[in-house]
């Protein structure tokens, strides 16, 4: 009897319309969302094969309408639970990857202790933070990465607090990727979605994003072409730190402190700081550019650090391991009554 051997076929490759649900995109016009999902569309198949080991989850907010919008698995959730849920579906199947989307409110407000937590445990989670400064989906409160003085629907005579910088709030919660982006670079934002996919571990890409309504044109400095040479500093491994028309300025560094140069007059190029994302110091520094009130520095964007360090789901299942080799050895009432008991009379 003749047999025919199989041989397996190679898997077919997806597309950006294959991840696009048949849902309407419901964003007010202009939003910066659009642009996000659609990037997000575009790179998943040049990483992704199956779509259906795929989880998008969300919290409350305009960006939580995103699984909606993919064709994957996903939740809309609850406000500021997204990386807990996210924690949990990444621990019953570390299989699936996992993505999280928030906005600056969802994540840093209601949700802040959950998110410090999810980025020191380290699961090996993508999260995009959704960073318009405002509140959007409940009209246009200020929220924690407001700047100081917004004028909003709550804070009628200007916020009195001091905004969340998230690049700080990530380092210092010892987060092992940190990078940022914007809506309006689609290309700088593809490469980021893609550095965030490779590693593993909690990588959080902080996303620049325009609300149209409420606080409309709010990054627009860094990306129009009248300005964007001066304020935008992006990022390259191994590259100094080089900016302005031309690149004609860079910064330096003086012990710790940042200088800005001017390459025009002297200053020369291979004195300049050279970014290294496995410097913790020096993403600090980069962090700091932002609210730094004696020099006007160019906002930073790109991968700020990185670094590799074990992920919880797979110290979890070594300590399953572990225990499951003594299984038999320890009695069930030793293990739930520990050392300390006490005998009442």
């Amino acid at each position: 009897m003749e047999t025919t051997t199989l041989e397996p076929t190679a898997p077919v490759k997806l597309t950006a319309k294959d991840f696009t649900s048949d849902q309407e995109v419901k964003w007010c016009p202009g939003c910066g969302d659009y642009s996000i999902l659609k990037q997000v569309q575009t790179v998943l198949p040049d990483f992704v094969t199956e779509k259906e080991k795929v989880v998008f989850i969300s919290g409350i907010g305009c960006s939580s309408r995103f699984p909606y919008y993919m064709s994957t698995y996903g939740m809309h959730s609850i406000h500021g639970r997204a990386t807990a849920i996210a924690s949990g579906v990444k621990a019953a199947n570390p299989d699936l990857t996992v993505w999280v989307v928030g906005g600056d409110g969802d994540l840093l407000s209601i949700g802040g202790n959950h998110f410090i937590h999810m980025l020191r445990r380290n699961p090996n989670i993508k999260l995009m933070l959704f960073n318009n400064q405002i509140y959007g989906l409940t009209k246009g409160q200020y929220s924690p990465t407001s700047p100081k003085g917004t004028v909003a629907k709550s804070t009628p005579y200007g916020s009195v607090d001091e905004p969340f910088n998230p690049a700080e709030l990530a380092l210092g919660a010892k987060a092992g990727f940190f990078a940022r982006t914007l809506d309006r670079d689609p290309k700088h934002m593809q490469a980021m979605l893609a550095r965030a996919n490779a590693h593993k571990g909690t990588a959080l890409i902080e996303i620049y994003q325009n609300c149209p309504v409420f606080n409309d044109a709010a990054f627009f400095i860094f990306t129009e072409k009248e300005t964007k040479k001066e304020e935008a500093l992006f990022l390259e491994q191994g590259k100094p730190l080089v900016f302005g028309a031309g690149d004609s300025k860079g910064i330096k560094l003086d012990g710790f402190k940042p200088v800005i140069v001017d390459l025009t007059t002297g200053a020369s190029k291979d004195d300049l700081w050279i970014h290294d994302e496995t410097d913790k110091t020096k993403a600090f520094l980069l962090a700091g550019f932002a609210d730094n009130l004696e020099t006007h520095f160019p906002r930073p964007f790109g991968v700020y650090y990185r670094s590799e360090r074990a992920c919880i789901e797979d110290d979890m299942a070594a300590q399953i391991d572990a225990a499951k080799a003594k299984r038999g050895k320890t009695a069930l009432n030793k293990i739930l009554s520990g050392d300390k008991t006490w005998t009442i009379v």
